[in-house]
């Protein structure tokens, strides 16, 4: 089963001897009531469904303001640190990545370098990070809803003292931009109170979803790349998924129903595979946003990726010969950005002239077809999502088409999308280890258990 649409190409086929088209196709009915739900708000965490309809209705204004902002910074800064965790940094960190010259910090650049912070507790890479920001001028988008959330506030503390040491706290609260809540919370207090330049995280977009609110757009933008074109992607492929689009020819749609047909079958671990090194962190945002959404209750297809070719020389054995519970969907990109072509070699001691003057990426595809009929052969399903170019407006259609794709899936799993209760367990157990206060009694029992 093919979808193609607005030049992103969905191809199921390698799925059908493990699922047949009637047991995709019996989602069908399903599968469309839960993407009216996501419409309609009337289905689980209803609350948090602002992110549905985001991309048409972001304004010129908006983009321009945060533009507006972006040159400031560009103007002042080499250096930019993001401060945040989870969806307030992967979503900005697939994005630069996936845009950037692999070897940007080396190069001479035309706007400034953004780094991030708040995303571990790691002692030495903060201590890494503050060395490299001695010297240069730099600034700081600290992103939270709370302005307490463990990681990001102690990085914003740090950095914050160090960026007013430098420039005097009236000069820093000029390189500080906060997007936070509209009305409440540690970091919007601080925000009024020092004169930052905010933004604000609407109540209805949860932290994996906010990548095309100012959370992931700023970011983006002060690295210098087109928003425009970002939301225009996504804006297309907000209207290629509407609930008035048939089945066979919502890419969404065929995409979640496949993967819940394989679940169903037995396949629970969903792999991402990429044949390009600047979609990594994609995969690690998309891992956040599907482990996150779908991980509870005891359900949930375990998101996993891998970066080919260079994991086929690692996990590539399990994969082809493992336990059988896995399925991979391959992100590959048609054109590359940059052309080489493979010398001969006149002593060709590494027997490679069968490849002279054939350009690398045609041994990337080939590598990537005949690993997918590998797998295949060994019992592995494969979904391959085509994307013609790996620029702004293709990944604005990715992120939305996933986006998407997540809550039609979650509903057909039978859970909230949109929650993560999980999440605060491992915070409860750190905040008593740690003795804060409020947690004496939390504190007194796990001390028992050590």
């Amino acid at each position: 089963m093919n979808s193609k649409l607005g030049n992103i190409l969905l191809d199921t086929s390698k799925t059908l001897d493990f699922v047949s088209k009637e047991e995709v196709q019996a989602y069908a009915v399903e599968a469309k009531a839960h993407l009216e739900a996501l419409y309609q708000k009337t289905g689980k965490g209803s609350d948090f469904l602002g992110w549905v309809k985001l991309p048409t209705s972001i304004t010129f204004e908006e983009l321009k303001d945060i533009q507006q902002t972006a040159a400031r910074f560009k103007k002042d800064c080499e250096v930019v640190v993001v401060i945040g965790i989870g969806g307030s940094y992967l979503g900005a960190k697939a994005v630069i990545d996936a845009l950037s010259d692999n070897f940007v910090q080396l190069k001479e650049r035309k706007n400034p370098l953004v780094v991030f912070a708040g995303q571990n507790i790691s002692e030495d890479y903060m201590t890494e990070l503050r060395s490299m920001l001695h010297g240069r001028n730099w600034g700081i988008v600290v992103i939270s809803k709370s302005g307490t959330t463990t990681e990001p506030a102690i990085a914003f503390r740090i950095l914050k003292t160090d960026l007013e040491k430098k420039y005097s706290k009236e000069g820093a609260s000029q390189r500080i931009v906060a997007i936070t809540d509209a009305s409440k919370g540690a970091l919007r207090t601080l925000a009024t109170r020092e004169g930052y330049k905010t933004y604000v995280i609407p109540d209805d977009v949860g932290g994996r979803y906010s990548v095309l609110t100012p959370v992931g757009l700023l970011p983006i933008a002060i690295a210098g790349f087109e928003l425009g074109a970002l939301v225009k992607g996504a804006a297309d492929m907000e209207k290629l998924t509407a609930p008035e689009v048939p089945f066979q020819e919502n890419p969404a749609a065929i995409y979640a129903a496949t993967r819940n047909a394989l679940l169903r079958s037995g396949k629970d671990i969903e792999i991402m595979v990429n044949y390009n090194p600047k979609l990594h962190y994609f995969a690690e945002w998309w891992k956040q946003l599907y482990g996150e959404s779908e991980g509870k209750d005891g359900k949930g297809i375990f998101p996993a990726s891998v970066d080919f070719t260079s994991d086929l020389h690692s996990m590539g054995q399990y994969i082809q010969e493992g336990r059988r519970a896995l399925f991979e969907t391959v992100l590959s990109i048609a054109q590359p950005n940059n052309k080489m072509v493979i010398d001969t070699d006149e002593a060709n001691l590494d027997g490679l002239n069968f490849l002279a003057g054939k350009r690398m990426d045609e041994v990337n595809k080939m590598a990537e077809l005949g690993t997918i009929i590998a797998h295949v052969d060994g019992g592995v399903p494969n979904i391959r999502i085509e994307l013609p170019l790996l620029n702004e407006y293709y990944l604005g259609q990715l992120i939305y088409f996933y986006e998407i794709a997540c809550g039609i899936s979650g509903y057909l799993l039978g859970v909230n999308p949109f929650d993560q209760p999980g999440v605060e367990a491992y915070k409860k157990n750190m905040f008593a280890l740690l003795e804060k206060p409020g947690f004496e009694n939390e504190t007194k029992a796990i001390k028992a258990r050590l």
